[in-house]
């Protein structure tokens, strides 16, 4: 689970990491009324899972109320990378003097935290010439470690007591918090000396968050990903234009792969599980016909405790109620499959005995498409 950048700054504050004041809006309204608030000049930040708003001039200075005013709508309105921003950000502009790096994050190859850091921030951490890295056990950082840190910076005195603690208090945060990733860049120093986190970037353990209710509230899903939750599957939107559907995570994930290897690009992924009934496959099937970049659904099924005759039943309904109009092509074994593809043979379904067959089919059909978009 990728926070944004405010709500990472939520558990930067709540840990002791000094963060610049802010508040996050929806409406040019609330943003007016936010930015009397905070004060002048403000710094309007778009609210995004991906990187690089800087690089694409998304990250904007407003000196007045009318600066917000003619800055505002469009900011919260264009895309960024692909991505619609989720509010804007007005936070307080901060006087910087130096800017730093840090990083802490889950080495899952070392079984380890590792952390990185460098006296040059703001950049991306591959091109930074000078930058440590540390790996730490998994149960946090030590003092000794923080301040061993902060000394090899090279920094002035006065800053490494607070290099130190801010390490300190990052380790508490993604230990208790369980997360995969905490990264602050830049970390500044303003004309004043004080620390501050100016940006956040912090990735939490899904499969964790059964044991950290009060990190549910940061949970997004679109509403496709409600409606799957809802009906009691599984679902990721991706940006391909094949959508692929299974029982089980597994499944799914390697006929993804085995798409990819092939040349195809996956616009879905959806897991019935184990639970499945007619009705929870057909809203399925809805929502990934649903989808305006899908051009053919591919599904592998092999049957166990969802019968496959049940997965049939709600293919052929939903091309005769006109709710499936691309091609769709199965590959379909296990129980009462005989059973399924029965059913299916009345239908506009193409069957296939291995998913090989049924890959091949799918990138054949798709070719021309893309060689016609390509050439």
């Amino acid at each position: 689970m990728r926070l944004l950048e405010y709500q990472g700054k939520e558990l930067f504050r709540q840990s002791g990491i000094k963060v610049p004041r802010s508040t996050i809006a929806s409406s040019i309204e609330e943003a007016i009324r936010s930015g009397s608030e905070i004060g002048y000049p403000l710094i309007l930040k778009p609210q995004l899972t991906v990187g690089g708003r800087g690089k694409e001039g998304a990250i904007l200075k407003c000196m007045t109320e009318q600066d917000i005013a003619n800055k505002f709508e469009d900011l919260l309105h264009n895309k960024v990378k692909g991505e619609l921003p989720r509010g804007i950000l007005l936070e307080q502009a901060v006087d910087i003097k130096e800017e730093l790096y840090l990083s802490y994050f889950l080495n899952r190859s070392k079984r380890c935290y590792s952390i990185i850091a460098s006296p040059e921030g703001g950049v991306e951490i591959e091109s930074a010439k000078n930058k440590i890295v540390v790996d730490v056990p998994l149960r946090g950082i030590s003092r000794e470690t923080a301040y061993r840190i902060a000394n090899d910076l090279s920094l002035r005195e006065s800053l490494k007591d607070p290099i130190a603690n801010i390490l300190l208090n990052l380790s508490k945060l993604v230990v208790e918090n369980e997360a995969e990733l905490a990264e602050i860049n830049p970390l500044v120093v303003s004309a004043d000396e004080s620390v501050i986190a100016l940006d956040s970037k912090i990735i939490i353990d899904d499969n964790s968050l059964f044991r950290h209710p009060e990190l549910v509230k940061y949970e997004y899903l679109s509403k496709q990903e409600s409606q799957a939750r809802k009906n009691g599957f599984s679902f990721v939107e991706l940006d391909g234009n094949i959508a692929i559907v299974g029982n089980g995570a597994g499944l799914v994930m390697s006929t993804l792969d085995m798409v990819s290897d092939q040349g195809g690009k996956a616009g879905a992924f959806l897991d019935f599980g184990g639970s499945a009934t007619r009705d929870s496959i057909f809203q399925a099937l809805k929502l990934i016909a649903g989808l305006s970049q899908i051009e053919v659904i591919l599904i592998n099924l092999f049957g166990g405790i969802v019968k496959t005759s049940l997965v049939a039943q709600a293919i052929f309904d939903g091309y005769e109620e006109g709710i499936i109009s691309v091609p769709l092509f199965a590959r379909i074994s296990g129980s009462e499959s005989d059973k399924a593809k029965e059913i299916l043979r009345e239908g506009k379904a193409r069957m296939f005995d291995s998913v090989e067959d049924s890959i091949a089919a799918v990138i054949e059909a798709i070719s021309p498409k893309e060689k016609k978009i390509h050439g």
